[in-house]
């Protein structure tokens, strides 16, 4: 475990989230921190958790009657509820509390999963309730910078420079590749080898058993188990659900509800396809990533020995994809224009592994799971954006290598290191 609180980029958008909305609700994958975030580095507030099994039974004895004392008890601090999944009556009774009370603050909930799940309770708190996801820590978090702001750098114009980029850290390969292995959990990230593999598949066991448990009934918690085990193995691939079904031995709809339960314990995520609007033309499967590349380590018992240099290359490319595309799915909420990120595959074979797309602006990030790069690398991003669907946006190609040095191909097309991710200043 670290030995100071490492920063949480989140913490600015918890509190200016405290002055503006009466509920802020946190919720992500268990163990990542949120708790830890309110208690300790916001340091207000009353708290309780719903894993005290005895607290929990008088919350669904008796919502409103448990809430309205403990919010009179927390006087002018916000109310906080760790778990707050675990109740099913709890929404209802904060809403009837913020319907009467309109304090910005009140409440902060926490949980794996959204406790506002009911259509009716979500519609009518519209604008007083704040969802802010908490993933594992990034790269730059544990290296104690702040938000990689690169899509906000590729999309300065009329071009971004490198002169405008921080100059990245230089990482050799074995150092790279430890942080893939490493994943993102506090408390278990920097265990020996050995022990933080069993951690992570003990954590995994305990979704299952837990969290999973929280939102459906699962008759069969060996198929979800292999489930998660086959997404592991196939982390930055396209989902092919019937597929997945077939080995694990279950029907199509069950595996479809048993990934929505996944996708919202963000246990993992889908990419959509980016689709051109050529009909026929681009494949639109969406891509599936783990939300953690020590997780899919753990599960495929990868190690340092995995990427020897005689090594299957695919593996660690594959895993290289997934972290890069956690690290931007965690610095979107930090950039100054909204972001939405996705894949896309041509009919032909041309793919881009990772496409963020804002106003008529797209940033194409390609994989290179090597310390060299050359032009070839970049050959689907420059098809893409000069013969292909790309042509009518303003694209940015980014080959992300595990070099030092960060290098220019010609107009808008950079090969960054992936250390780039943690060169940013604190703000």
């Amino acid at each position: 475990m670290e030995d100071t609180l490492l920063p949480r980029h989140l913490r600015a958008e918890l509190l200016d989230s405290l002055r503006s909305t009466r509920v802020v609700n946190i919720i992500g994958p268990r163990q990542v921190g949120k708790t830890t975030l309110v208690r300790e580095l916001l340091d207000v507030g009353r708290f309780i958790t719903l894993d005290d099994e005895n607290v929990l039974a008088a919350m669904e004895a008796d919502p409103s009657g448990q809430i309205e004392a403990l919010v009179s008890e927390a006087n002018d601090v916000p109310l906080i509820i760790d778990e707050a999944q675990r109740s099913k009556r709890l929404a209802l009774a904060i809403k009837r509390i913020v319907d009467e009370r309109r304090r910005m603050g009140q409440f902060i909930l926490t949980g794996s999963s959204n406790v506002f799940t009911n259509a009716h309770v979500a519609d009518s708190l519209a604008g007083r309730v704040q969802t802010l996801t908490m993933l594992p820590l990034s790269g730059a978090e544990v290296q104690r910078k702040g938000p990689a702001r690169i899509l906000d750098w590729a999309s300065r114009t009329p071009e971004p420079l490198l002169r405008d980029l921080p100059k990245p850290e230089p990482v050799s390969r074995n150092g790279y590749i430890q942080e893939l292995l490493a994943g993102g959990y506090p408390e278990i990230r920097n265990l020996p080898d050995r022990s933080r593999q069993r951690r992570y598949r003990d954590y995994v066991d305990t979704i299952v058993e837990r969290d999973v448990a929280d939102l459906i009934k699962v008759r069969k918690s060996d198929a979800m188990r292999r489930l998660i085990d086959q997404i592991a193995a196939r982390t930055a691939n396209e989902l092919n659900v019937q597929e997945m079904g077939s080995i694990i031995g279950v029907q199509r709809p069950t595996i479809e509800t048993y990934l929505d339960v996944l996708t919202k314990l963000s246990l993992m995520s889908r990419l959509p396809a980016w689709t051109s609007g050529e009909a026929g033309r681009d494949i639109r499967q969406p891509k599936v990533h783990l939300v953690d590349t020590g997780i899919v380590a753990a599960l495929r018992n990868l190690t340092s020995e995995s990427f020897l240099a005689d090594a299957n290359p695919a593996a660690l490319g594959g895993v290289l994809e997934t972290f890069v595309h956690n690290e931007l799915l965690k610095s979107l909420p930090h950039q100054q224009s909204h972001w939405r990120l996705y894949h896309w595959r041509h009919q032909r074979g041309r793919e881009i592994d990772i496409l963020a797309e804002t106003n008529r602006t797209i940033v194409g990030f390609e994989m290179k799971a090597s310390s060299n790069v050359d032009l070839n690398d970049f050959r689907h991003l420059q098809w893409f954006r000069t013969d292909g669907p790309g042509s009518a946006w303003n694209v940015i190609g980014i080959v992300v290598y595990l070099g030092d040095r960060p290098l220019t191909f010609g107009s808008k097309l950079f090969a960054l290191p992936l250390s780039s991710f943690w060169s940013f200043a604190a703000d």
